[in-house]
């Protein structure tokens, strides 16, 4: 497979013969198109100019008149009726004047060679050394007939000034060149950096991977690479400690099962000791139960395994009925409920919404102590509902506010007041709330108690 410098290479390379064909052809196209009946009018009174000087001076010496003209940059052929030719100058290359041209000029008449010479776009007439290429006259000299044809000397006409310019034309090809060589050898660099860090990323090196700092659209790129780099690595620790925090959460019960079980196979046992152990062992699967459904759920969550299916519904209803499931558990525990609810609808997934109200009521009963106080309110707004649950429960340590909605977090105390809690409830209910485009905020303090706000869009 080609490197992407060699096709770099392969594409300048490529760029740089086109576009010198292109221009090659387009000006000689040019030149047929436009200057080429001009180049040889002025060739042709050129020649006319010659003829007329040697039919009016009649020098004596033809031969070394011609020669002179030759020396001027010119190549001249002379021939009379005899098909006699002199040639004056250097050679041509090639001799294709046919012979019915030539006693055409003879009989008085002008060849018009240049003008219409076979060539429009391969090879360039002007550069064509052939006798065919050439303007010819009649001329009369000593009372004799002759046919004088005339071309440039290219070689004579390219002084140091073309050869200068030809030179310098081939010093740009050739620092272009390199340069484009340099210049792709620098672009090519950060990309090949960039690869060296994706394999670094996929054996999960995500730190200290790149050291690009450019300012340009490949800066940019290795700016959200490094993003891209850190996310991963911090949910790559977070999804190791997932991993060390539900092994811990799933064996703490197991083994307490295995414990509990083995103790009852003593069959000295009081029948009052059994029952405690069994119901040890009924919380303890309990326990693992709900975790159980609230990793499905998370992981439902986290896939979008189970999208949500948002209707319009009553969450003021929804809410009420929340509250009447654990009117039990407040009487059991003397707490004082107080409800705020208006009447509101909006467009959400009620089994969703459902859990939040649940894990949010469930925390505000199980760490608020016996005669405390829970409040309930619902505020409709014109495009937005606000749920506000507080209780007057332990509260959370400012320093842990920020972590509570971390998965299988839960502060020392409030393990020890409740070891069945599974530390995912209140990140199952950010997520939801984020799916349906809410917020969900905190206030607390220690030992007085906490308040989860809650707003949600209506549509």
């Amino acid at each position: 497979m080609r490197s992407l410098y060699g096709k770099f290479l392969l594409y300048t390379a490529g760029i740089m013969a086109f576009s010198a064909l292109s221009a090659f052809l387009a000006v000689n196209t040019y030149y047929h198109q436009n200057f080429k009946g001009s180049n040889d009018a002025k060739n042709m009174a050129i020649v006319q100019a010659i003829a007329s000087y040697i039919e009016e001076s009649e020098p004596q010496d033809l031969a070394a008149y011609l020669e002179t003209q030759a020396t001027a940059g010119y190549k001249l052929l002379l021939v009379d009726k005899e098909s006699n030719e002199q040639r004056y100058g250097q050679p041509f290359r090639v001799s294709n004047l046919p012979a019915d041209r030539v006693s055409d000029v003879l009989k008085g008449n002008v060849y018009h060679g240049m003008r219409e010479f076979p060539t429009e776009t391969f090879v360039t007439g002007f550069f064509s050394d052939e006798t065919a290429n050439t303007v010819g006259v009649p001329l009369t000299y000593g009372r004799k007939q002759y046919a004088l044809f005339l071309r440039p000397d290219i070689k004579l006409l390219f002084t140091e000034v073309h050869y200068l310019l030809g030179g310098m034309v081939i010093v740009m090809a050739i620092t272009s060149l390199l340069a484009m060589l340099i210049v792709a050898k620098r672009l090519i660099r950060p990309i090949t950096q960039l690869t060296l860090a994706t394999k670094k990323v996929g054996k999960e090196e995500f730190s200290n991977i790149l050291t690009i700092d450019q300012k340009d659209e490949i800066g940019q790129l290795a700016e959200s690479f490094r993003n891209m780099t850190e996310r991963l690595g911090e949910n790559d620790l977070i999804r190791k400690k997932f991993i060390s925090d539900v092994s811990h959460d799933f064996q703490s019960p197991l083994l307490n099962i295995k414990g509990y079980a083995g103790l009852l196979l003593d069959e000295s046992l009081p029948a009052e000791e059994r029952a405690g152990y069994a119901k040890v062992i009924q919380s303890e699967t309990d326990r693992l139960s709900s975790l159980t459904k609230q990793l499905l759920l998370l992981t439902s969550l986290d896939q979008m395994m189970s999208p949500l299916k948002p209707v319009r519904y009553s969450v003021s209803d929804q809410l009420k009925e929340a509250v009447r499931k654990y009117r039990w558990l407040l009487e059991d525990k003397q707490i004082s409920l107080s409800m705020e609810i208006d009447d509101a609808e909006l467009t959400g997934d009620p089994a969703f919404l459902e859990k939040v109200w649940e894990n949010l009521l469930s925390n505000a009963l199980k760490y608020t102590d016996e005669y405390g106080t829970i409040d309930v309110s619902l505020t409709a707004a014109e495009a937005s509902v606000t749920v506000i649950i507080r209780d007057t429960g332990i509260g959370i340590a400012e320093e842990n506010v920020g972590q509570i909605f971390n998965r299988f977090y839960r502060e020392d105390d409030s393990r020890t007041q409740a070891a069945e809690g599974t530390g995912l409830g209140l990140s199952i209910v950010q997520q939801v709330v984020e799916l349906h485009n809410g917020t969900i905020a905190v206030t607390s303090e220690k030992g007085e108690g906490t308040a989860f706000t809650i707003t949600l869009p209506k549509l």
